[in-house]
């Protein structure tokens, strides 16, 4: 797999977390500070995009194997063929 492409896939991933632990604080530490209607959104918008995060390296992967996919048959032809 490109080296570019899996540094974007773990950026993805960072990215996930991050947004997974934004949405937990504001879920669990924002009732303090903010009105709880305010804070549900928050909290979801958070997680929507922790979810999505998550989403796109998977999606991203695929589409590389599908692309890819006659390429490595080609070079893994165990009968060579003149």
């Amino acid at each position: 797999m490109d080296e570019k492409l899996k540094r974007r896939i773990i950026a993805f991933y960072i990215g996930g977390i991050i947004n997974a632990l934004l949405g937990l604080y504001v879920l669990i530490e924002g009732t303090k500070f903010l009105p709880p209607e305010t804070v549900r959104w928050l909290g979801i918008v958070f997680l929507v995009f922790a979810v999505v995060d998550f989403y796109f390296p998977y999606a991203l992967k695929k589409k590389w194997l599908a692309d890819n996919a006659g390429k490595q048959m080609q070079g893994n032809d165990p009968i060579q063929r003149s």
